[in-house]
């Protein structure tokens, strides 16, 4: 995790130094992409982070190549469905993956995967990092991460966290805060909403959820918050440190979201689609919208893409590992 964190910083840093502005010289051939919609799977329901980051972005790459992307949801076991759909599609650059940290924690929770994330998909484009925010019961009086985490060591596995299920990015993210913390904690999943609202009543102690749909919550102390979980501060919340800042820069988590294709797509047409995916991204009404959801857009090269999702896989492998997760099937 603490090479991905470098990555992360290394690439904000040097981000005003990678043009989008114009697009690369195309191979012959490249202006026949596409000349019909795209098909777009996401392995997620309908309005979930992800999901809506990507139809945000997708909705100007349309208006720019003047071809609609078709967004089919297929959400199941884990974002396993969506992903083998694509995996298995041709690969034309007329089927493409809405792909997220899920490919990591797919490959710690189910043993036989039909797909190979590391070869089977081709990373095309980043579309933007989610903050996650750790937040508490109000009823807890925790303010800030040594309340929570003394209060977790005074009394060992009583203090609860919820999470979206099993190998969710709340999940994962909570989990990567407690073995950094060195806590013993009880995990409680839920599917849907109630994952925050039994924090808010009090029955659940502490959670990370996406920020956006936190801030609201959090301005009327229906929520008490205590840091962001991404190596920068986030406009939404500007007082609220990151776990780093808080003493525990290992309990960084980088929730992600982009594009991804079958393997053997032409180069050409990854190349448009990522030229265009990173024009989109600098168009001001979709930064606008991207802000609302404390999205920032992190340019990166296609290849500095697959290296990102790689480490990522990686290191979520390994915190399966170090936290012991087994796998459900």
């Amino acid at each position: 995790m603490e090479l991905l964190r470098r990555q992360f910083l290394r690439l904000s840093v040097g981000a005003g130094a990678i043009s989008i502005a114009c697009p690369r010289a195309w191979s012959e051939g490249a202006e026949t992409w596409p000349v019909r919609p795209i098909k777009v799977i996401s392995p997620f329901s309908a309005g979930a982070a992800n999901d809506t980051l990507a139809r945000i972005v997708l909705d100007q790459v349309a208006r720019q190549v003047g071809q609609p992307f078709v967004i089919e949801n297929r959400p199941g076991a884990g974002g396993t469905v969506g992903a083998d759909l694509v995996a298995k599609a041709d690969p034309d650059g007329y089927t493409i993956l809405m792909s997220s940290s899920s490919l990591g924690s797919q490959i710690v929770f189910h043993k036989h995967l039909p797909y190979d994330a590391m070869r089977d998909f081709v990373s095309v484009a980043l579309l933007g990092i989610q903050p996650f925010v750790l937040v508490a019961a109000p009823s807890t009086g925790f303010r800030t991460i040594p309340d929570l985490v003394t209060a977790a060591k005074a009394k060992p596995a009583t203090l609860t966290f919820s999470s979206g299920g099993v190998g969710s990015a709340s999940h994962m993210a909570a989990e990567r805060f407690r073995l950094a913390a060195q806590i013993d904690v009880r995990h409680i999943p839920f599917h849907g909403p109630e994952s925050v609202t039994e924090v808010m009543a009090g029955r659940i102690d502490f959670n990370f959820s996406p920020v956006a749909p936190m801030v609201p919550l959090i301005a009327v102390q229906k929520l008490a918050v205590l840091a962001v979980s991404t190596p920068k501060r986030v406009a939404l919340l500007p007082n609220v440190p990151t776990v780093a800042e808080a003493g525990y820069p290992n309990a960084e988590y980088l929730f992600w979201g982009g594009l991804a294709a079958p393997a053997k797509t032409p180069r050409h047409i990854i190349d448009m689609l990522h030229d265009h995916t990173e024009k989109a991204l600098e168009v001001p009404a979709v930064k606008k919208k991207l802000a609302k959801l404390g999205v920032e857009p992190q340019p990166m090269s296609v290849e500095q893409f697959e290296t990102f999702v790689r480490d990522d896989i990686a290191a979520t492998i390994q915190l399966g590992k170090d936290a012991h997760m087994e796998p459900t099937d």
